[in-house]
């Protein structure tokens, strides 16, 4: 297994890239935010999987916690405590400094 490039509490960015294929990353997401709350392991990559090849070698797959408003900015009703969490493959993940 690979080891984890980050920790519980790191604060990441998700990649703002548009990547043709079978992506696991909502769009809403790319560009964003957010803290590491889990680590959940390492597994095949399932874009690889979804076109055919194996997957390997595994990546590890994060728990990333995001503010609503950081993702809505207003839009919709949630309160200022309401947060997202999303699972999140490291390669989409970059460091953050906020």
């Amino acid at each position: 297994m690979t080891a984890p490039r980050f920790r519980v509490g790191a604060a990441v960015r998700i990649r703002d890239a548009e990547v043709p294929g079978h992506i696991r990353t909502p769009f809403f997401l790319r560009g964003r935010y957010g803290t590491v709350t889990a680590i959940h392991g390492a597994f095949p990559n399932p874009e690889r999987l979804a076109v055919g090849e194996d997957g390997l070698p595994p990546i590890p797959l994060y728990q990333v916690r995001f503010p609503m408003d950081a993702l809505w900015q207003g839009w919709g009703a949630y309160s200022a405590t309401d947060t997202l969490a999303a699972d999140i493959y490291e390669h989409w993940l970059e460091e953050s400094a906020t």
